[in-house]
């Protein structure tokens, strides 16, 4: 097989079946790691196709969210780096709102020791993972978005203003300077607006590729929030446009 029709076939084989690891290609192309593995650079450099933890999948579209089993193992080592960074902001009898989302599904993994720690939050994943710590769990009414395994929530169904949250963890898909932390579903967006209105503090934990984006939801301005934290792999100019803002941009060793 020559190499335009492997790549061709590479991508096909991602458009059906959304992600795929380095074995399952392998084995479907009958080639090796590494020379599946230059295909795969090539393919990334031309925007078909991104890279992920142990695989790969079709690239995103700017215009589309991609599903959360996706970002579940997207950029995974990343996750984790700006999870544990995350966790050292949180201490005992702290009452934390943790949004629905592949990083903050991280954090939750290292707070399970923390004593006397109240969370609040509206994924699925992350219930799941504290059920059987001893953090206090309260998790938002609503509507369940099965998608993003998340529950969404509107005045009527959930009284917000009873919350007494100190910090706030969300994830974004879009920051820029000018317009501060997007998103894709509007859903999503209204528990978040509401959630950073009522937090002593707002954290966001996000990897370096949302960097640049301003999608489809305007969320909150960058003065709404406090902290971003993120991986290495930023692009340096961000960083010397943060330092002419009040955001504290932390970035992972």
């Amino acid at each position: 097989m020559f190499p335009l029709e492997r790549q061709q076939k590479i991508i096909d084989l991602l458009k059906v079946n959304n992600v795929l690891k380095i074995t399952e290609l392998t084995e479907a192309l009958n080639i090796s790691t590494d020379t599946l593995r230059r295909d795969l650079n090539l393919l990334e450099k031309q925007g078909k196709i991104e890279k992920i933890y142990g695989g790969a999948k079709i690239a995103e579209s700017k215009f589309f969210e991609s599903s959360m089993e996706e970002r579940m193992v997207s950029h995974l080592e990343e996750k984790e780096k700006i999870a544990a960074k995350c966790a050292e902001h949180i201490e005992d009898g702290d009452c934390i709102y943790l949004d629905s989302g592949s990083t903050t599904l991280q954090i939750a993994k290292y707070i399970k020791d923390k004593k006397n720690l109240t969370v609040v939050t509206n994924s699925i994943p992350i219930i799941n993972e504290l059920m059987n710590s001893s953090i206090e769990l309260i998790i938002i009414g609503g509507k369940i978005r099965r998608n993003e395994q998340s529950v969404v929530t509107y005045d009527y169904l959930f009284n917000f203003n009873e919350l007494n949250i100190l910090k706030t963890f969300i994830c974004a898909s879009g920051i820029t300077i000018e317009k501060g932390i997007s998103d894709y579903n509007l859903e999503e967006a209204f528990t978040r607006k509401k959630i950073i209105e009522l937090s002593n503090l707002n954290y966001v934990a996000a990897d370096s590729t949302k960097f640049g984006k301003n999608v489809t939801v305007h969320i909150a301005p960058l003065e709404k929030i406090d902290y971003i934290i993120t991986d290495s792999h930023i692009n340096k100019s961000f960083i010397s446009k943060f330092n002419k803002t009040n955001t504290n941009l932390v970035i992972t060793e």
